[in-house]
C-alpha cells in the first residue's frame, strides 16, 4: 500500500479565505512586467501544441552566460536532484530554512542531518558522498553569503566529493550578488520571485545539464512558462533593471521604521508568538507569514510591496505589535 509522507507544504502566500488582505506573506516583485497581458494571448495562441522550448533554452543560457536547464521552478529541480543524487545518500540541511528541501530529501529515502546556518560550521559536517543544500540568501532570514564566506563550505565538498546543492531563488532582489563556481555545485535559480508570478512555473538550473536534461518531465513549463521565456528573452532582463531600484528604496524605509535587516525582499521580526501575531496583523488588513515552520515560531516574515502598501504595512506593526 502507498503511504503519505508526513509534512506540511504551506509555503507562503494568500489563500482564499485572505482574500482582501495585503499579502506581505509571499515574497514577490510586486511590479509585475508591463508585457503581462501579452504573455498570456500568446500562451493561448500556442496551446494547441505541445510547448517544445529546447531552441528558447539555448536562448536563455546565451543570455545567462552558461548552459542552462530550464525547469517548472526551483520545485521541480528539487525533485530531479532527488531522482539523481539522493536515494540512499545523507543530506545535510540547516536548521533554520526552506522546508522542501527536507521533504524532498525524505520522499527519496535520504538521511537527513540538520546543521548550523553559518556556512563555515556547516562544512564541519561535510562526508564523502554527502549532498548539502544551501539557500543564498536564506529564507526565511534573507541573510546573504559572499563567495568568501561560502569558502569553507565549498572546500569542503570538492575534498569530500559531496555536492553542494546552492538554492539562488532570491539573488535577483541581492544589490551586489555574487555567486561561485565548482564543479561540486549545483545553483538553482527562478523567475517566480523576481517576476512575480509563481503561477508561472519557470526556473533553471546551473550545472550538469546532461543529467538533468535526461529525468526531467517533458513539456513541463507549459505553453504559459514557454511564452513568458520567449518575452523574456525579448527584453533580457529589462523588467529587472527597472523595478529592483525601487524595491531597494523601500527596504531601506522598512528597515529604518521596523528595526529589520535583510539582504533579500523579505525580512523576519521577532514577536513573541508568530500565530497570535498573525492574528492581529490580519485584522489591520496584513498578511504576513508565520514562521513556526521553518523553526522559528517566534517570528513572521514579511516581504517588501509598493510605497502605499509599505506605508499600512508599517503603521500596522507599530499599532498592533507595538
Amino acid at each position: 500500500m502507498l503511504e503519505p509522507v508526513e509534512f506540511s507544504a504551506y509555503h507562503g502566500g494568500a489563500r482564499k479565505k485572505d482574500e482582501g488582505l495585503i499579502d506581505f506573506s509571499a515574497s514577490l516583485n510586486p511590479y509585475p512586467p508591463e508585457w503581462l497581458d501579452e504573455i498570456f494571448e500568446r500562451a493561448r495562441k500556442i496551446s494547441d501544441r505541445y510547448p517544445y522550448y529546447e531552441e528558447l533554452e539555448e536562448g536563455l543560457s546565451e543570455l545567462v552566460g552558461e548552459p542552462v536547464t530550464v525547469t517548472a521552478g526551483i520545485t521541480e529541480a528539487l525533485y530531479l536532484i532527488g531522482v539523481l543524487a539522493l536515494r540512499g545518500r545523507s543530506v545535510i540541511i540547516p536548521k533554520h530554512t526552506y522546508g522542501e528541501y527536507e521533504r524532498v530529501a525524505r520522499i527519496f529515502g535520504a538521511k537527513v542531518i540538520r546543521g548550523p546556518n553559518d556556512p563555515e560550521r556547516l562544512s564541519q559536517l561535510v562526508e564523502n558522498g554527502t549532498v548539502v543544500f544551501f539557500c543564498n540568501p536564506n529564507n526565511p532570514d534573507g541573510k546573504f553569503y559572499r563567495v568568501r564566506e561560502l569558502g569553507p563550505l565549498i572546500d569542503a565538498v570538492e575534498d569530500k566529493n559531496a555536492l553542494l546543492v546552492l538554492d539562488e531563488a532570491f539573488i535577483d532582489f541581492v544589490e551586489r550578488p555574487e555567486s561561485p563556481e565548482g564543479e561540486n555545485i549545483v545553483k538553482l535559480r527562478t523567475f517566480t520571485k523576481s517576476y512575480g508570478l509563481p503561477g508561472i512555473r519557470i526556473g533553471y538550473i546551473l550545472g550538469f545539464p546532461e543529467a538533468f536534461k535526461s529525468v526531467r518531465m517533458p513539456w513541463a513549463i507549459g505553453s504559459t512558462g514557454l511564452a513568458f521565456l520567449e518575452f523574456l528573452l525579448e527584453e533580457r532582463f529589462e523588467h529587472l533593471k527597472r523595478t529592483m531600484p525601487l524595491i531597494w528604496k523601500e527596504k531601506r524605509r522598512i528597515e529604518k521604521a521596523l528595526e529589520v535587516r535583510s539582504d533579500a525582499n523579505f525580512f523576519i521580526k521577532y514577536v513573541g508568538d508568530a500565530k497570535n501575531a498573525v492574528k492581529e496583523l490580519k485584522r489591520m488588513g496584513v498578511l504576513v507569514r508565520d514562521c513556526t515552520s521553518f523553526g522559528l515560531p517566534e517570528y513572521v516574515r514579511f516581504s517588501v510591496r509598493r510605497p502605499e502598501e509599505n506605508d499600512v504595512l508599517i503603521r500596522a506593526f507599530l499599532e498592533a505589535l507595538p
